[in-house]
């Protein structure tokens, strides 16, 4: 069972941790005075045996805690307190103390050193926001063979594996009175607050101008409305770890993958039928979903309801999205067949899913969940692709104006893709309408428009946004086999109407001398009727090693920041990073630029000048540097390992001995929770540490330290 929920069904046990925290931290550490006599420390041990054994009440226990906080023992004026001196205050006053006293492996000279909040009590959160996973366990759902031989963690609860792809699924329908509203939503217990029913209610239906007839699929991403708590923490964030960046679960924002049918229907007031059917999730798997909506739509639009209590249930049998693996996924009579990427995967490449003589009823294999066509999104302005990149790389405003809601999120999703695999850390919205909650905040003319990048379809946004700096109006798009046309940048005047010229309209002057090569390319591969999918890969290839160039000198000098492992001391706080300094890592830049991998020539000082200032260097610098803090904890960890920790304990009393056992515990356990990369065998060989240590104690304090341990 978890330690939180421990922690929430037996508080006895908490309060007397916390206790138990408090007087072996106050009486083992070097120059502290011990707070309690032996006596009140052997009483105090007989009281804990008790309660072990069953035979000391709760009445006792509360007595044996004030005993043990007498003033005359206890300084009670230098702890928090509270009007009521009930067990919860004694163990917070407990805990208030061990926060202070867990990092002083290191002895009396690290005691200026800042130490860690504490998470937040567990006590104060509902109950029922936390699924206790002994409850019940699903039988192993189809799929989910990665070949590691690692067996997926299976305890969980009704709908815990829909929830891993899916919050919910939407119907949103056409009201003459009401307008669009959200007609279901399954599983009928999932929760939208009314303003992202709102939001997406507006979001699922094109513009009226955009005149989409028949099916019709996009995207559009929004605000979570509040936050929500999740049985399956624990599941998350395993495989959030292991997942590439771009395709990290989006913890403050939904997805919304839409199939809209309009049709002719003379028997409706309004002559059309007007429907969508939703998809939202945190996950960024585009092509996933929308090849999932290709089965699940049109049998929902043939069925209706119970199609989709039937897909939600298929669904729920699937195994967790786990990076790394291979899944076959059951949906409506068919199997769909998908690797998950990892973050381990060499860039550039897609490990492709092969089909095998057991794959006899797999209907479809997806070479990728997550990758849109390049070359199709950005054909009609693909003279601009080296400056489209800058702009998205140094976060700038950008609006996408495009004929329909599909051609906007694909277009939107190609920028936002074109840096991998680097992270695009500002705020993107495939699909934006007049409607959407933070219209006002993005059209105001009165500030500097955000580092946002919008996909609009409505005219009117042709007027509301002509003061953003960088505009890119998208035509139809043309077949792969079409020539599009050259065409300079435009002025920002000369965009009236969203019935303009299709072209990209900007006053930004490229930092990089323009990529002729790449240009001849693609335009020879038009010539020569090059597929496609061959044309998509060049491009993104080209993305690839553009991005490759312009982050490598970066990742070169933020590994210079990290001190030198014979720095790192067993009995001292790991040492902190070198600070990143501007002007140091320019001087870099004159012999171990970008320069030696690209052939580009240009401002790339004054491009890194601006990088530095924007919200994507910010948000990999902070990926990076949490990234390099695990690693320094981990080296920290093996050094303990080497360490002949039995004959350290030898030199030292009885309750330093304890005292270091717990600390060792609880580095342990932040190793555990935090996936520290250490070198296999390392916890185990500290675990082995820990138990050699404990059975030279006493059998009264091996029964006490053998217990798990509670925050």
């Amino acid at each position: 069972m978890d330690d939180d929920i421990v922690h929430r069904h037996n508080p006895n046990a908490r309060v007397s941790n916390g206790v138990f925290t408090y007087v072996l931290t106050q009486k083992c550490h070097l120059g502290f005075k011990p707070l309690i006599s032996t006596k009140t420390w052997r009483s105090w041990k007989a009281c804990e045996l008790g309660r072990q054994a069953n035979t000391a009440s709760a009445e006792g226990i509360e007595d044996g805690l004030r005993v043990l906080l007498q003033p005359e023992t206890t300084d009670k004026s230098s702890f928090p307190t509270t009007d009521d001196d009930d067990d919860d205050g004694v163990a917070r006053r407990g805990r208030h103390v061990s926060r202070h006293a867990r990092h002083r492996i290191a002895g009396p000279e690290e005691l200026g050193e800042q130490v860690a909040e504490e998470p937040e009590d567990l006590d104060d959160q509902d109950a029922s926001s936390v699924s206790p996973a002994e409850e019940i366990t699903l039988p192993v759902g189809p799929g989910g063979d990665d070949g590691s031989g690692e067996e997926e963690p299976q305890p969980l609860l009704p709908w815990d594996r829909f929830s891993a792809w899916l919050h919910c699924i939407c119907v949103v329908g056409f009201d003459l009175e009401l307008g669009q509203a959200v007609e279901v939503i399954y599983p009928h217990h999932s929760k939208l607050s009314e303003k992202e029913k709102t939001s997406i209610c507006y979001l699922s239906f094109p513009d009226s101008n955009s005149g989409c007839l028949g099916d019709t699929q996009f995207c559009f991403r929004f605000r979570q409305g509040s936050n929500r708590k999740s049985s399956l923490g624990c599941f998350l964030e395993t495989a959030d770890r292991d997942a590439p960046v771009s395709l990290k679960r989006d913890q403050g924002h939904y997805y919304g993958y839409v199939y809209f049918r309009q049709v002719r229907d003379k028997s409706l007031k309004r002559g059309y039928f007007q429907k969508s059917l939703v998809l939202i999730s945190r996950l960024p798997y585009v092509t996933f979903f929308h090849s999932l909506l290709k089965i699940l739509a049109p049998e929902y639009f043939d069925k209706l309801e119970p199609c989709l209590e039937a897909a939600c249930n298929d669904i729920d049998r699937w195994p967790t999205p786990h990076p790394g693996r291979v899944l076959s996924l059951p949906i409506m009579g068919v199997v769909i067949k998908v690797r998950i990427p990892t973050c381990y995967d060499k860039p550039g490449t897609s490990q492709l899913v092969q089909s095998t003589q057991t794959d006899s009823q797999v209907s479809i294999v997806l070479p990728t969940i997550h990758e849109v066509d390049l070359f199709r999104c950005f054909h009609p302005v693909f003279f601009h692709i080296q400056m489209l990149w800058e702009l998205v790389l140094l976060g700038e405003p950008l609006v996408v104006m495009a004929p329909s809601p599909a051609e906007s999120s694909d277009t939107v999703l190609a920028l936002v893709s074109c840096l991998s695999p680097l992270r695009y850390c500002s705020d993107f919205r495939p699909y934006f309408t007049i409607h959407d909650s933070e219209f006002k905040e993005y059209t105001t003319k009165t500030q500097a428009p955000p580092s946002v990048i919008l996909g609009v379809t409505n005219p009117f946004f042709a007027k509301t946004l002509q003061h953003w700096p960088h505009i890119i109006r998208i035509g139809d798009m043309k077949q792969a086999g079409e020539m599009a046309k050259q065409m300079k940048v435009r002025k920002l005047k000369n965009l009236k109407t969203l019935d303009c010229k299709t072209g990209v309209y900007s006053a930004f002057k490229p930092f990089l001398n323009k990529d002729e090569d790449i240009i001849k390319q693609l335009q020879k591969g038009v010539q020569q009727k090059r597929p496609s999918a061959a044309q998509n890969a060049i491009l993104r290839r080209y993305f690839l090693e553009l991005t490759q160039s312009f982050i490598i000198p970066l990742e070169r000098y933020v590994a210079s920041l990290m001190p030198l492992q014979k720095s790192i001391s067993p009995w001292k706080s790991p040492p902190q990073l070198r600070p990143f300094l501007q002007e140091e890592f320019m001087k870099t830049l004159e012999k171990a630029g970008p320069q030696l991998t690209s052939r580009l020539k240009g401002d790339w000082i004054g491009l890194y000048r601006q990088f530095l200032r924007c919200p994507n260097f910010d948000g990999w610098f902070r990926n990076r540097k949490r990234e390099m803090s695990q690693k320094l904890e981990a080296l920290h960890l093996e050094a303990l390992c080497e360490e002949d920790l039995q004959l350290r304990t030898q030199e030292h009393t009885e309750v330093e001995t304890v005292d270091l056992v717990l600390k060792l515990k609880d580095k342990l356990t932040q190793a555990e929770k935090n996936h520290l990369p250490v070198r296999p065998g390392t916890v185990s060989k500290l675990q082995a540490h820990i138990e050699a240590i404990i059975l030279g104690l006493p059998e009264d304090l091996q029964g006490i330290l053998h217990k798990p341990c509670t925050p």
